[in-house]
């Protein structure tokens, strides 16, 4: 039995290491979208510089995990073995939690999450000794650190709050003096805003990053005697005038004389802080607990006391984590950094929300965003009524964008927004969790990081009318999702605690293995997700001025549309042959990728219009019906992938032999069709649309006798409604699908033969 606690520590710190990669995956946004987001620098070199950043905070950290350790429970209220269990229970939970936020691209805290893991599982425990001795509820404050929970909580709704007012307050002030043009400014303006921004960051550099590392608490005679981390906190206005004055003629002479663009230094060096207060702070989320349980295990081992008699009051004193154990997590997280798919997809989310202008919305509209949105309107109208409008017009004025002539399809690759707000965003957060550090309030990096870049997106007016219902809509989704890892992480630490508890071994090897088959089932997962959005079956915007380029570029769309809804029509019919439910649910996915896709393209028709010259409205009009035909398809072949779906998932009767027999029968005809259809547009063989027009009425009268026939069946023989119902609906979808292809191809050969008769013309009027 004594091996088990052995096994445990091995397992932990396997676990230490799967949670040191999950937990770089979603705390690198914090410091690489401001980065990334600007394309300020390269992203090569923002990795390098966040790499340099999170090495020196790992090896600088905190040497005493206080928050595993002490910082929760009272740990000399448990005993070994109890202590043991809290740890493996936490670290299960935590690898699992933090996974499921990555995969689904949401960015949350790492600190909230093991906060509350251990005071799950410390409360758990604790209930369950209590009930062994029969005790009384109330005494489960003696195990448990109240104080620290309520000191947490009160910090996630005040970093909520303050973070994004701050962020909105100081990006409207830096856009109201700099505007859009902040390059052509006066060199010493620059060289101001980067000597306010880089001293604020590299005080926070000073603070967040040095103190709590063995340094900190070293006097020097320099200062005065005084410790670094005491002098950092008593000595704030001095440091920040020196420092003011310093980078500020610093910035200047860099501008003038080396040439360099200061606004990207501060974001070097702002990636820089963040990585290193991220590694030498919340390292301790990450192996704070293996380490606390390494430690009590070689304490427990020393003594000979039997596990469950063994009190860790030990616990409660310091001791200091190996350099070697530091390295090691560093080289973990600097790896992780360079290889993991989630950590980009992570700041994606963010990124794509503070994004200027319009951009592929990845959250749905609620109630909530839309009251908030049209709430926040009537409340500009109004101030914009008492404001002077000359004063309206000036501001307006220094808001305005500059225009950038792109071709469509080409937008995105500008910018998300530009280097004054991505300054901005790293300034402010350095400012707010280096105050708050120095007032020991408890902080989460992520919310800080997070809601300070939604605030400066909201002052920029990065959130238009078409897209803030959207924005504030995933501002919400993400806010709801860190107090939603509160929640879970408390009950499902404690839940596993419990079953520890009483499985002992064989509950810590099953939900070992549990973990293990979930997080493998979510890689698999995520790697086929991002496998599907780069593929190339993917509808592309039409960029082309002319009725000829459009024909030409869409053909591309068209023929992927008629090969994807061929095999999604040939799956629904199979999945009813077979009864196949899992192939229909996949079906149903893939022809909701596609309507998506169509509808992305409907949604770019605005910008295709206003790329159009003078005397290209023909071309618009050919477009636009294009789409409306590809939306028609799409939406026939939803209807049928719906229907056949649901009549499998509800167990209703199968389908006659007959009538599988006549849908494959039409399902053959069509698949010829469009395999036909998909070789004239793969081609560009306009002219063979018409060979297929030909036999397009066959095709529609083979759809007509059945569904006579299914009449005079369901007169005489048939007996299920359902059936009756789901065949008609096929039917007279399939119809529908086939009228819209069918136009579709009718647009496109008129569209032809219109384009090639001038060109015939001037041939017979040559000499």
């Amino acid at each position: 039995m004594d091996n088990i606690y052995l096994l445990m520590v091995i397992a932990l710190a396997v676990l230490a290491v799967a949670d040191l990669v999950v937990g770089v995956s979603n705390d690198a946004v914090n410091f690489l979208n401001s980065a990334i987001g600007s394309k300020a620098i390269s992203f090569r070199t923002i990795m390098i510089v966040a790499s340099l950043g999170i090495a020196f905070g790992a090896i600088f950290s905190s040497g005493m995990m206080e928050v595993a350790r002490k910082g929760i429970f009272n740990p000399g209220e448990f005993y070994f073995d109890e202590i043991m269990f809290i740890f493996m229970a936490v670290m299960i939970t935590d690898i699992l939690l933090l996974d499921f936020f990555n995969t689904l691209g949401l960015p949350t805290s790492t600190t909230v999450s093991i906060v509350f893991e251990l005071l799950g599982a410390a409360v758990a425990m604790s209930l369950i000794k209590i009930i062994d001795v029969g005790g009384s509820y109330g005494e489960i404050i003696t195990y448990i650190n109240t104080s620290k929970a309520v000191e947490i909580i009160t910090g996630i709704l005040l970093s909520v709050v303050i973070a994004f007012s701050i962020g909105a307050m100081v990006q409207w002030v830096s856009r109201l003096l700099l505007s859009y043009n902040f390059q052509k400014k006066a060199k010493w303006v620059g060289a101001l805003f980067g000597g306010i921004a880089l001293s604020s960051i590299t005080y926070f550099i000073f603070l967040k990053g040095i103190k709590g590392t063995p340094f900190a608490d070293q006097n020097f005679d320099l200062i005065g005697g005084m410790k670094i981390s005491e002098f950092l906190e008593d000595q704030v206005l001095q440091i920040a005038v020196v420092s003011l004055v310093f980078w500020s003629v610093l910035s200047y002479v860099l501008m003038v004389f080396a040439r360099t663009n200061i606004y990207k230094v501060v974001i070097g060096v702002g990636t820089f802080a963040l990585a290193l207060a991220f590694a030498g702070n919340d390292l301790v989320n990450f192996i704070g607990v293996p380490i606390a349980a390494y430690q009590s295990y070689v304490a427990w081992v020393a003594s000979g006391t039997a596990a469950t008699d063994f009190g860790m009051g030990v616990l409660a004193t310091k001791v200091p984590t190996p350099t070697v154990l530091l390295f090691i997590s560093g080289m973990v997280m600097v790896v992780t950094l360079w290889l993991s798919k989630k950590a980009r997809y992570v700041a994606d989310t963010e990124i794509n929300l503070a994004r200027e202008g319009e951009a592929k919305e990845r959250f749905e509209p609620n109630f909530l965003s839309r009251y908030i949105v049209r709430f926040s309107m009537l409340t500009a109208n109004y101030t914009s009524t008492v404001i002077p409008l000359k004063v309206r017009e000036r501001i307006s004025a220094r808001f305005k964008k500059p225009t950038v002539q792109l071709l469509k399809g080409k937008t995105l690759e500008l910018p998300a927004f530009d280097m004054v707000r991505a300054a901005v965003n790293l300034m402010v957060a350095g400012i707010l969790i280096s105050v708050a550090t120095s007032y020991k309030l408890p902080l989460s990096t992520t919310y800080v990081t997070f809601m300070v870049a939604m605030g400066t997106s909201l002052a920029d007016r990065a959130w238009g009318s078409d897209s803030a219902v959207y924005r504030v809509a995933g501002v919400l989704n993400v806010i709801g999702g860190w107090f939603m890892t509160a929640i879970i992480a408390f009950i499902a630490a404690g839940t596993i605690l419990t079953l520890i508890s009483f499985g002992k071994g064989a509950a810590i090897a099953i939900l070992l293995f549990s973990a293990v088959l979930i997080l493998a089932r979510n890689y698999i997962s995520y790697n086929r997700k991002s496998k599907e959005i780069k593929a190339v079956d993917t509808l592309r915007r039409a960029e082309s001025s002319s009725v000829q380029g459009v024909m030409v570029e869409s053909a591309e769309n068209i023929s992927n549309v008629i090969k994807r809804a061929n095999k999604i029509y040939s799956n629904s019919i199979n999945g009813l042959a077979k009864q196949d439910l899992d192939e229909l649910k996949k079906n149903k996915r893939q022809v909701a990728k596609l309507s998506d896709e169509v509808e992305d393209l409907r949604n770019s028709i605005f910008y295709f219009i206003k790329n159009l010259d003078e005397g290209s409205v023909g071309a618009s009009n050919f477009y636009i019906n294009i789409l409306a035909y590809l939306t028609d398809m799409t939406q026939s072949l939803e209807y049928i992938g719906k229907v056949s779906h649901k009549h499998v998932h509800n167990n209703h009767k199968k389908l006659k032999y007959n009538q599988i027999k006549e849908l494959k029968e039409i399902d053959v005809k069509i698949e010829a069709l469009l395999n036909k259809t998909k070789g004239a547009f793969d081609k560009r063989s306009f002219q063979d649309i018409g060979k297929i027009l030909d036999g397009k009425q066959e095709l529609f009268d083979l759809v007509s006798e059945k569904i006579e026939r299914q009449v005079t069946r369901t007169r005489s023989e048939e007996s299920s409604p359902k059936n009756t119902t789901l065949y008609f609906s096929i039917l007279l979808e399939t119809k529908d699908l086939m009228t819209a292809t069918m136009n579709l191809l009718e647009l496109y050969f008129e569209a032809h033969d219109a384009s090639i008769a001038p060109a015939l013309l001037e041939k017979t009027q040559a000499p």
